[in-house]
């Protein structure tokens, strides 16, 4: 009997536990066993074709992912990641196993670099760097490469992240909080009016978009000769960018454009080729300029996974036809924030209100918004808790949550309010 169920199992599929019990029925008479055997067997055979259609359903179900970072990406990227895992386009290899001095993978590198300059706008005289460390590094390489000698930068201060920056580049060199929305718990931005800058300072640093407050730049701030610096990890791409207006744009790459492990830095070239003394030798952005960003192994598979949302990015036409997306979704959902008659709250300043990270309460209470929360959840609304720092509800509707995916979010507020 054992033999039998053995050869059963080449040609159908069936569960561990109808295997145990097959197994089992050897302890008893030859043909009391024979006869389970058949009838398991029979049982079995009438069930795959059923079992399959449920795992192929549980295989493509997805939900709709809000996290903050990492973030959902681009789900025909996903399919051609996936396509491409084992063996990249007929080379024999994953991209995860090429070298990164192959002509394989130094293909899928420039071409990278070279479809993010256009998707930009990238002039020639910025250099374009993919760095291992994400933002929080560049909080420490940007004074060590733009302050190289010390002096004094300005610092917007308008949430958490700009916050660690500042207390990084401190460590560094003197550092100056030339306005600061504190007071009003970062839910707005100090008009430019009310900065107070420094004259001669090395840079003046922003965080374009704060993610856990959700308040975001609308416009560039002139700070004339003084190089700008902006971290735009969780709006980069999201909408057009002048370049030329900045010195330095940073960002990781894990919220609005590929997996976790990189940062995309754009630099004027002037502004680098000195560094601090002290300068770690993967902080020099003269020497990764140099390298092509391979001065040592690079993210490989982000980079790869990153050009791919380059490409699709361009199909779509651009970073003007992106933005247009963005604010039809961040306008539906604000649009049932202010719509509660109360229920649901924005605690952000209207006019900075970010596209991409949309905090908001619940009037009701903390019970009320666990509860939300554990609802949402099982509805497969996913990872839509507020960052601890703050609480409430956060929905962060990067370029790759579809329109479908904020739709569900609205009518599940309705529903959950008429039932709350």
């Amino acid at each position: 009997p054992i033999a039998t169920v053995a050869a059963t199992t080449l040609s159908t599929p069936i569960n561990m536990a109808a295997l145990a019990n097959m197994n089992a029925v050897t302890l008893g008479s030859r043909a009391v066993a024979g006869r389970k055997v058949a009838a398991r067997k029979a049982s079995v055979a009438a069930r795959p074709a059923r079992a399959n259609v449920v795992v192929r359903a549980a295989a493509t179900e997805r939900k709709f992912n809000f996290s903050a970072g990492p973030a959902c990406l681009p789900l025909d990227v996903l399919e051609e990641m996936k396509e491409d895992l084992v063996n990249y386009k007929g080379t024999g290899m994953s991209v995860m196993e090429m070298s990164h001095r192959g002509k394989d993978f130094m293909k899928i590198a420039a071409e990278a670099e070279a479809d993010l300059r256009q998707l930009v706008g990238i002039p020639d005289n910025y250099k374009v760097l993919f760095l291992q460390g994400g933002a929080s590094s560049q909080f420490a390489a940007i004074p060590m490469n733009l302050a190289p000698e010390g002096g004094v930068a300005d610092f917007i201060v308008t949430g958490a992240w700009g916050k660690k920056a500042l207390a990084e580049a401190g460590k560094y060199m003197e550092t100056n909080v030339a306005a600061t929305s504190k007071d009003s718990n970062f839910s707005t931005i100090p008009d430019v009016s009310e900065w107070k800058l420094t004259p001669g300072a090395k840079f003046v640093h922003i965080c374009s978009n704060e993610t856990i407050g959700g308040v975001e730049f609308k416009d560039v701030p002139d700070t004339g000769d003084v190089p700008l610096v902006a971290d735009m990890s969780s709006n980069y791409l999201s909408k057009p960018i002048d370049v030329k207006k900045y010195g330095v744009i940073y960002g990781g790459v894990q919220k609005n454009i590929g997996p976790a492990g990189m940062a995309i830095v754009i630099v004027r070239d002037d502004l680098i080729g000195a560094v601090n003394p002290a300068c770690p030798t993967m902080f020099d952005y003269q020497l990764m300029a140099d390298n092509d960003s391979m001065y040592n192994t690079p993210p490989c598979y982000t980079m790869y996974a990153s050009g791919l949302v380059f490409k699709k990015l361009l199909k779509m036409g651009g970073l003007e036809a992106v933005e247009k997306m963005n604010i039809e979704k961040a306008k539906m959902l604000y649009d049932a924030i202010d719509g509660s008659d109360g229920y649901y709250v924005s605690p952000v300043d209207e006019k900075y209100r970010s596209l991409m990270n949309v905090p908001f309460t619940l009037s009701g209470g903390e019970d009320l918004e666990k509860k939300f929360l554990k609802e949402a959840d099982a509805a497969g609304l996913e990872s839509l808790k507020g960052h601890r720092s703050v609480g409430g509800a956060r929905a962060s509707i990067y370029n790759a949550m579809p329109m479908e995916g904020v739709q569900a979010l609205v009518d599940f507020m309705a529903e959950f309010k008429k039932n709350n």
